[in-house]
């Protein structure tokens, strides 16, 4: 009835595991064992949820259970055979007994259900489809009497659920009875205007319709429309009984579906004798137990199903709950001496409220970051409304009032100076008790004997056991958790009875083998064996972790960082080692491998950067083991005597990081060329000057983030007069040197306060240019001081384009080089190609009636299409003292596009011919012109030719125009006979991440004809601001393909033949939603219908510097550290957080400790939320402790409230040396501001817009779109 409506809620973006589980490096993660219950759960598929709560009821059937295992072969087939057509094979009673076997038999956490949901015929889709679990109740138990016809269970559903209802007509007049019986697998009840069950079925089959009035019935006796009563009772009870409960219904005055949350009871046992139709017998065949209840959380369009369910069989372990293990005396003695102890508070002064919460601590002390909740909780109200007004901040008067107040634990907690005495947390004896207690209090005996009698926990009854299993997890809970469920968004939806009749023998009770066939038990006999070895060898490789041991004899220092000597021998070691031992462990496994080594050995966490070896936090416990000290696989450690390296002094830690700068200097050439000094390299303006003009050179120079500007230019060697300019940014660039012919670059003169800054707060990163100008540079017009803007500016007599004539388009075979005609054109940037191409013909005086065009040359000598002359020289992405063709022929308008074609097959080189077609034009009828002008009819379509020049992917939208196809200047089309291939692929659009911060010419793409609107700007990871995305084009490949199949394709695009890629695995590929970078696509060899790609999604190739296979549980994070003192951060970093051993906040920290060097409880998280310009402020791992049941808990960031993603941006705050806490910047503030601003515009158009509206219409927001409703089905072969 209710279709897929159903949805489950996402929890996590990844899938939960276990506290002690790691990500293996060779292999799949072995299953974890069972919990503390010793029961297992199942897997949920994505929306399977209503058949996990459902197969777990049926598992705890015991009677169920056993009917199905005493099915043998002989009467449902062999799974082996299920292929053969003569064999009639039952192939979903056979995945049932396997699935309750391994549920019964397999030490794993949880089961996988695809077997059996492939046996019922469904697809991979139905497994994220959620459906009603009433539906399936009645589909499943349908399917089983079709699986099971002709065999000695074909009575199974009917013997167990079956029961039959009479419907009785009495008419008043004659008292006729007219009757009719009806069969049911379920009773459905209603739950509408009802307060509880029982209230349901007396309404149901005590209370009597009457047929009066205008609705009167036709009674067979009279033969006229008579009084009548109409009732149904109860005729014949099944062994168990389904009820239920009818929690949806729609509102037929609002057009909506709704659910009903109040409150209806159901008891534990129930007679239903009032109910039936013989009434005669004893009470217990009439007296029913519950032991399953189906409940569901969430509302009519989304939610979760689970079941709380008692184990009849006491196959699990039940434990009470930690919180119910006190003795309920202990705990009221507590209360009531914490409230005895608890000093008077005056809300009103701020001393008197923060000194009485951290004295009522156990610890008599409270993390800083926790006690404005604590205040809060405390008096209702927070610092800021409170107190802030008259005190200033709670940082601010804590250190205005240190004689009361200290910090503690590296300033991450508070605590008293005076600490009063220690709250009691044990009752107090009776010789303790004060002479003035109460009178009525009784004696120590008797008072003894009752706290005695208290403190024995409540004895659970036999056979009383409840669990909650839900999905993967199974918890104890206690009965009297059941009434919990009456009510609420998660209520009781499904109610499972049996009757009290049923005995268990004493056999079948923690007898989980009971009654399952011996195949059964051996195949989970052997399922428990692989799963033990897969755990073995999972502990012992992945507790193997590779070391990079740097030497330090290896190394010398330059440039701010650690260098090796020799460049044959990279100086360093590798070592394999059990991360499980100890740093005393691996020094000495070191002092052996080193036998000539001397002195003190020092370990240090060494980091391999541009710049080169950086060190930082030095390894000085030894009893610590390496998981512990941080020290993962491919670390790098280096070994030294902790104080100089060849007699250097080396800097140690994260201020101290080197940045790799490219140093430019100004260079003058005395003769033809230009003079380039070993190690340097000519930079812009280098190349191509002619009779030795001006240019720059450039170099190569690490320096320490901590040096200032004002060091570096002393260790450059220049004078304090010396100017060091920055490459500017944003949009002044052009302003400066515009019409120079793009030869003109704007560098930014830092001001003297920046001379006294680091690098590390200027933000210099590896591969900044930083321009070093003396003062008599300014005397040459390469360079112009406007304001704080330097201008660098080619020389004018570089302002040229040469422009060579061939008469036959593409030199004619023979024609010599000096026949051909060349001129030089005057040209600066500004100037239009139409200019270009006048000037040229009245130079080389050709005849001015005939069509000329202008075309580029590649560098194997090839033409190039004809250029727009309707736009200028810069924007046609022509450079100056570049040649230009003039050829016979017409030049495309800034709407036409210029196209090769050929027929049949992959043009031959200067074979194909060409066409200029409109770019709005379809592919129909680009298709059509090309028929016309070879003269072909016929069925014919067209495909591009890929960079291999090959005959590549077909164009299936005949009815697209090109530009929608993305189709530019120069593309080459084959005309291919016959018709379109069928759609079974996906087509993919791809773009390119053009990162600012890699300089590689590889990145650059040449310019080919690529448009404005094949420009796109994402928000870029870690950044406020966008970065460009240029599209590359449109892959078409199987869903069965690879992703490294994917990235492959995607390399042979035309666009992307100039990057250099050595191999896949050097290219991430993201997933674009909403203009944003979604998702990493990991796993190179799942196919596309694993990663859930559908046809027209948006992917983005990023190139990367080095090889990357992140893997399905790790995170890849842009962190970005505060600068100390200020509002701003350094340069974001990427980091790869592998979240499969650990997802919580301490797994992170420790993380970011290593990375950076320092120590875990000095540092501040926060998670930036890039839609409201706020960040969110990760908690300690001592604050995991939850304050109702007073128990740790594994709190995961990939869950609520953080729910961590690829390209999420942490920010991290160094406690030892930043005081600021507070992670909001300037330009967050302004974003903030802007959104409030936005806001409060869209808030008064909507209320100006409800003044206009007419009638009792309410607001309309935007509905969520659901998906369209599936009918469930399960296929069932045919076996009669």
């Amino acid at each position: 009835m209710f279709g897929n409506l159903f949805e489950e809620e996402e929890e996590e973006a990844f899938p939960s595991t276990s506290s002690k589980g790691r990500m293996t490096k060779g292999g799949d993660e072995p299953p974890p064992p069972r919990g503390k219950a010793k029961l297992s759960g199942i897997k949920n598929q994505g929306g399977t949820c209503y058949l996990n709560s459902l197969l777990q009821t049926l598992l705890f059937t015991p009677e169920f259970r056993e009917e199905l295992f005493s099915l043998g072969s002989e009467a449902l087939g062999c799974l082996e055979d299920k292929e053969k057509t003569e064999a009639k094979v039952r192939v979903i009673p056979l995945e049932l007994q396997r699935l309750f076997a391994s549920l019964l038999l397999v030490d794993q956490q949880s089961a996988s259900t695809s077997s059996l949901t492939d046996s019922f015929g469904w697809n991979s889709s139905e497994g994220t489809n959620q459906h009603d679990v009433q539906e399936l109740n009645r589909i499943l138990f349908s399917a089983l009497e079709h699986s099971l016809v002709d065999t000695s269970g074909s009575t199974l559903i009917h013997r167990l659920y079956h029961g039959t209802i009479v419907n009785s007509i009495v008419c008043k007049e004659c008292g006729n009875v007219s009757q009719r019986q009806e069969d049911f697998l379920d009773l459905t009840v209603c739950v509408c205007g009802v307060a509880s069950l029982e209230e349901a079925l007396w309404n149901m089959f005590v209370a009597e319709e009457m047929f009066e009035g205008n609705n009167l019935y036709r009674c067979a006796g009279c033969d006229r429309l008579v009084t009548a009563a109409k009732s149904a009772k109860l005729k014949k009870l099944p062994p168990f009984m389904t009820m239920s409960l009818l929690r949806f219904s729609f509102d037929f005055n609002k057009c909506e579906r709704y659910k009903e949350t109040g409150r209806y009871s159901f008891p534990l046992t129930i007679n239903l004798r009032p109910f039936c139709e013989q009434a005669d017998g004893e009470d217990s065949d009439f007296t029913y137990e519950l032991f399953s209840v189906i409940i569901h959380k969430g509302g009519c369009y989304g939610g979760h199903y689970h079941a709380y369910i008692r184990d009849i069989d006491q196959l699990g372990k039940w434990e009470p709950q930690e919180e119910e293990c006190k003795p309920k005396t202990q705990k009221k003695v507590q209360e009531k001496v914490k409230e005895a102890c608890e000093p008077k508070l005056q809300e009103d002064d701020p001393l008197s409220v923060l000194t009485s919460i951290i004295a009522q601590e156990t610890s008599k002390s409270v993390l800083l970051d926790q006690l404005g909740q604590k205040l809060m909780d405390k008096i209702g109200s927070s610092w800021s409304k409170k107190f802030r007004k008259h005190y200033g901040p709670i940082g601010k008067f804590l250190q205005s009032h240190s004689d009361v107040f200290m910090l503690v634990s590296s300033g991450t907690r508070v605590a008293l100076k005076a600490n009063p005495p220690s709250p009691v947390t044990e009752p107090p004896s009776p010789a303790e008790q004060t002479p003035n207690s109460d009178p009525s209090t009784p004696s120590d005996s008797e008072s003894a004997e009752q706290t005695e009698l208290e403190q024995k926990p409540e004895p659970e009854q036999e056979g009383s056991h409840w669990f909650d299993l839900n999905d993967s997890s199974v918890t104890s809970i206690r009965e009297s958790d059941i009434e919990k469920q009456f009510q609420g968004k998660e209520s009781a939806y499904m109610l499972f009875y049996r009757k009290t009749q049923l005995h268990r023998p004493s056999e079948a009770l923690n007898n989980p083998q009971y009654k399952v066939p011996l195949h059964l038990v051996q195949m989970a006999h052997e399922e428990n064996q692989r799963i033990l070895q897969l755990r073995e060898v999972f502990e012992a490789t992945n507790n193997t972790v590779e070391l990079r041991l740097h030497l330090a004899p290896s190394y010398r220092l330059e440039n701010g960082a650690l260098q090796p000597i020799s460049k044959e021998q990279n100086g360093s070691t590798t070592l394999s080692f059990d991360r499980r031992k100890t740093v005393g462990d691996l020094r000495l496994a070191i002092y052996q491998m080193q036998e000539l080594w001397e002195g003190d050995m020092a370990l240090t966490v060494a980091k391999s950067l541009p710049a080169g070896l950086h060190l930082y936090n030095t390894l000085t416990d030894d009893s610590v083991s390496l998981y512990s000290a941080g020290v993962s696989t491919n670390s790098d450690l280096f070994v030294w005597n902790g104080r100089e390296v060849c007699g250097a002094t080396v800097l140690t830690g994260a201020e101290w990081e080197p940045v790799l700068l490219t140093v430019v200097r100004p260079f003058l050439g005395d003769d033809g060329d230009l003079q380039v000094e070993d190690g340097m390299e000519c930079g812009e303006g280098s190349g191509g000057f002619e009779n030795g003009g001006p240019g720059l050179k450039r170099e190569a120079r690490g320096f320490a983030g901590a040096v200032t500007l004002r060091e570096v230019r002393e260790a450059l060697g220049e004078p304090n007069e010396s100017v060091l300019c920055q490459k500017h940014k944003g949009g002044k660039r052009e302003e400066h040197g515009a019409g120079e012919g793009g030869g003109a670059s704007g560098w930014r003169v830092f001001p003297p306060d920046d001379m006294q800054r680091t690098l590390k707060e200027l933000s210099l990163k590896d591969g900044d240019a930083l321009l070093v100008l003396e003062p008599q540079s300014f005397d040459c017009s390469m360079f112009t001081l406007n304001g704080d803007v330097v201008t660098v500016t080619t020389p004018s007599d570089c302002r040229w384009l040469q422009v060579e004539f061939q008469p036959h388009g593409g030199g004619a075979v023979g024609e010599k080089e000096e026949e051909r005609l060349k001129i030089k054109v005057p040209a600066t940037g500004n100037m239009l190609l139409f200019e270009v191409k006048q000037r040229a013909i009245e130079e080389l005086q050709l005849h001015s009636g005939a069509q000329y065009c202008l075309r580029q040359v590649d560098s194997t000598g090839k033409l190039l299409p004809p250029v727009c002359e309707e736009v200028s020289v810069r924007d046609a992405g022509v450079r100056l003292m570049t040649t230009l063709t003039l050829c016979p022929g017409n030049a495309p308008k800034a709407s036409q596009l210029f196209l090769h074609f050929s027929v049949g097959a992959a043009p031959s080189a200067g074979m194909e011919m060409d066409i200029i077609v409109e770019n709005t034009c379809t592919v129909k009828e680009c298709l059509k012109v090309m028929l016309d002008a070879v003269g072909l009819d016929g069925c014919w379509h067209l495909r591009r030719l890929d960079w291999c020049e090959e005959v590549g992917e077909a164009l299936m939208d005949e009815d697209a125009s090109l530009s929608e196809l993305k189709i530019s200047n120069g593309d080459t089309l084959v005309i291919t006979e016959g018709q379109l291939p069928p759609k079974g692929f996906l087509k993919l659009s791809v773009w390119l991440y053009l990162d600012p911060r890699n300089n590689s010419a590889d990145f650059k793409l040449a310019n080919n004809g690529h448009s404005e609107d094949q420009m796109l700007e994402v928000v870029t990871p870690g950044e406020t601001h966008s970065a460009p995305l240029r599209s590359v084009g449109e892959v078409e490949i199987s869903d069965e393909a690879t992703l490294e199949d994917l990235k492959t394709q995607v390399l042979t695009l035309p666009a992307l033949q100039h990057v250099c890629i050595p191999t896949t695995a050097f290219m991430r590929v993201w997933q674009l939603e909403g203009q944003r970078l979604a998702r990493i696509l990991r796993g190179q060899q799942l196919t596309l219908r694993k990663l859930k790609l559908a046809s027209g999604a948006d992917l983005c190739m990023q190139q990367l510097l080095m090889e990357e296979d992140l893997g399905p549980k790790e995170l890849l994070l842009n962190i970005k550290m505060g600068v100390p003192g200020e509002r701003c951060y350094y340069p974001p970093e990427e980091l790869v957080w592998d979240a499969s051993r650990d997802s919580s906040p301490r797994s992170l920290r420790t993380c970011l400790a290593a990375h950076y060097g320092l120590s875990p409880d000095s540092l501040l998280l926060a998670k930036y939320q890039q839609d409201k310009h706020t960040w969110e402020e990760i908690s300690n791992w001592n604050q995991q402790v939850s304050k109702k049941k007073k128990k740790k808990r594994a709190e995961s960031l990939l869950g609520a409230p953080f729910h961590l993603k690829d390209a999420d941006t942490i920010g991290i705050k160094n406690l030892l040396i930043d005081n600021n806490r507070d992670f909001v910047t300037l330009e967050d503030e302004q974003l903030q501001q802007m959104l409030r601003a936005q806001a409060e515009e869209r808030r008064k158009g909507g209320e100006a817009a409800g003044c206009d509206s007419v009638g009792p219409q309410k607001k309309t927001g935007q509905t969520k779109s659901r998906k369209p409703e599936v009918a469930l089905s399960i296929n069932v072969g045919v076996f009669r």
